[in-house]
């Protein structure tokens, strides 16, 4: 018996819920955010992966994951460039995690906004498991049988960001509030931002090692 449209959905949410919840560059670099700056600078992180999100979700139904799976070393380089940005933020948050460099979240501007939701965009984009969840899942949801298939699409990826600002949204608040919490205590901030940029530095590290060369 053919899947409904409806479970047919509804095996998409499951699946995209389990990938965008497994820990990874996206989820370190919002929980980084709103412990540097509170819910704003989180949200404004947040903002920037759904961004990414949407994108992803423009290149594959153009057909740019048939490209990478034809072209390894295209992918590879992709990857590289994912892990050398990502050990910058790390490394920025190891140097930078002194106490002194976590100002108030209302003391935000609207250029750092405005930079981090481009960092936000770039991490996504830069995302080797997006590109993954793409290649290997997303085009098994588009179907000919289900209606035109631009309208799947839309409807997969607003499925998607939705997903993306329920999962990270929660992490943003529960940092903001750990950090208001930590507020006093300058020692943890310290211990909670470098732990960030350890994590950030680790997968940027985990990301060369899974290179097929």
């Amino acid at each position: 018996m053919p899947m409904t449209y409806s479970a047919h959905l509804a095996l998409y949410l499951v699946l995209l819920i389990g990938i965008i919840a497994l820990p990874g560059m996206d989820m370190a670099f919002v929980l980084g955010n709103a412990l540097a700056g509170g819910a704003r600078r989180g949200w404004a992180a947040v903002a920037g992966i759904v961004c990414g999100g949407l994108c992803h979700t423009a290149l594959a139904s153009l057909g740019v994951g048939a490209v990478l799976r034809s072209s390894p070393w295209l992918f590879n380089a992709l990857l590289l460039s994912g892990a050398a940005y990502l050990a910058w933020l790390g490394v920025g948050l190891l140097r930078n995690g002194a106490p002194s460099a976590l100002v108030p979240a209302e003391a935000a501007t609207a250029q750092k906004t405005r930079t981090t939701v481009l960092q936000g965009m770039a991490v996504c984009l830069l995302n080797p498991k997006a590109y993954l969840f793409m290649l290997a899942v997303f085009p098994q949801f588009v179907r000919p049988g289900y209606g035109p298939l631009l309208g799947q699409v839309v409807v997969l990826g607003l499925m998607t960001a939705g997903v993306q600002v329920l999962i990270y949204g929660f992490i943003t608040m529960a940092a903001a509030r750990t950090r208001q919490w930590l507020g006093a205590s300058g020692r943890w901030q310290t211990v909670l931002m470098r732990a960030v940029g350890m994590l950030l530095t680790a997968g940027a590290v985990w990301s060369v090692v899974t290179v097929r060369w």
